[in-house]
């Protein structure tokens, strides 16, 4: 019982997290109308998020299992919930990047968290492959919600309008409801064989591991993933508004198909995987979203704006290009299980440390050079772009599979 109560909780957070985080294509979007900027501008955005996830993950990683995942839990929903009250109070774009500051930087805490929970009540690799799944599954459900979320307080008769930001008090809320549920879950205390390293030689010993040839083709791998995950999905709305000219409420809610991809694909993984190798498995995946994008893009070309009175109205493509979330799904969440699986529990939380770091990283590249193609060139060149990124994950995963089958040997 301990467990499932555990398990609802990490995953109420994820749940509420993926709703901020994933907002962020939204935003972007909304912002351009609202505040009147670039989509250069807008794409920093991704950096105001990512970057202090990677900054916090990096630093405090190592220490987190020290002052107990609960209190990392509860200061990272506390700290999330002030500045999404404040949010709409101000409602500027500074005040929407510091919003977004916060967010990453809490969800640095609760990542790796999560994670390490996860090692604490896993007893195989099946177990820990399957949770992992189950609780990423849930994280892009969070996402399909927010979509729908975000757009219901957006007014389609004022784009200039800042009544969607009333949005923030209900994701306040929530994250007040999460923060009580975290507080009386029963989340055990870090056990560590390590009792007597500071905090520098844990540190030290984070980094130390990113120099391991293993550690280091996985970096690489979830880098260039995550560079291709968030390239795509922070620009689907306004790719949906501009490329596809349909309405700015419907631009959002369509890029819902693409989390409800996302979600359902890592559900299902969690099953397939267990008939079928992880490597063919990943491999299909990345050869089926490459042949979806040379065979979707084409027909997103010279689309004229149109009245939407029904789903009927809109074009086929608005359909077609969300679905590659369907295969690029289990391939994030297998990555990192099989990395997690090899390792000592204790070594769990700097390990997703790394994994954090080098996700924000990929996610901050992938969106400034989708957001910056996007704006010189268009977005049909933005989105070919990202064939590149998955060469490189399709000739890493090989590397990756032989580095695994060295250390399990």
């Amino acid at each position: 019982m301990s467990r499932l109560v555990t398990l609802v909780a990490i995953s109420a957070c994820y749940f509420i997290f993926a709703i901020l985080l994933n907002s962020v294509g939204t935003v972007i979007l909304q912002s351009i109308n609202s505040f009147g900027i670039s989509k250069v501008q807008a794409s920093t955005l991704e950096g105001f998020k990512d970057l202090p996830i990677a900054i916090v993950s990096f630093l405090v990683a190592a220490f987190i299992p020290r002052i107990g995942y609960k209190i990392a839990l509860l200061t990272g929903l506390l700290a999330v919930t002030a500045a999404s009250l404040a949010a709409p109070v101000f409602g500027n774009f500074i005040v929407i990047k510091l919003l977004f500051a916060c967010i990453g930087a809490s969800f640095a805490l609760v990542k790796v968290s999560v994670y390490s929970i996860i090692g604490q009540i896993s007893d195989s690799e099946k177990s820990h492959s399957s949770t992992l799944n189950t609780v990423e599954g849930i994280f892009m459900v969070g996402s399909l919600i927010g979509y729908w979320l975000f757009s219901y307080f957006i007014d389609t008769n004022n784009l200039q309008s800042l009544a969607w930001l009333n949005v923030y008090y209900v994701l306040a809320a929530l994250l007040i409801f999460t923060s009580v549920l975290v507080a009386f879950s029963p989340i055990k205390a870090p056990v560590s064989s390590e009792k007597n390293v500071n905090f520098a030689d844990a540190f030290i010993s984070m980094l130390k591991m990113s120099y391991q040839p293993l550690v280091l083709i996985f970096i690489i791998s979830i880098f260039l993933y995550v560079l291709i995950e968030q390239g795509i999905s922070t620009w689907l709305p306004t790719f949906n508004r501009e490329i596809l000219q349909l309405p700015v409420d419907i631009s959002v809610q369509m890029t819902s198909i693409f989390a409800a991809s996302l979600a359902a694909g890592r559900l299902l993984a969690g099953q397939i995987l267990k008939h079928v190798n992880w490597y063919r498995f990943l491999q299909v995946c990345i050869i089926g979203m490459a042949a979806l994008i040379i065979g979707i893009l084409p027909l997103t070309q010279s689309i004229e704006a149109r009245d939407i009175s029904s789903l009927s109205d809109l074009p086929l493509a608005a359909y077609l290009l969300p679905l590659i979330g369907l295969l690029m799904a289990p391939i994030y969440p297998v990555l990192n299980s099989i990395m997690l699986s090899s390792l000592e529990i204790e070594k769990h939380a700097p390990m997703t440390g790394l994994i954090v770091v080098f996700s924000a990283l990929g996610g901050t590249t992938g969106s400034i050079i989708t957001g910056t193609v996007f704006e010189f060139f268009d977005g049909q060149t933005a989105f070919y772009l990202s064939l590149i990124p998955m060469l490189g994950v399709f000739i890493a995963l090989r590397g990756f599979r032989t580095a695994t089958a060295r250390v399990s040997q």
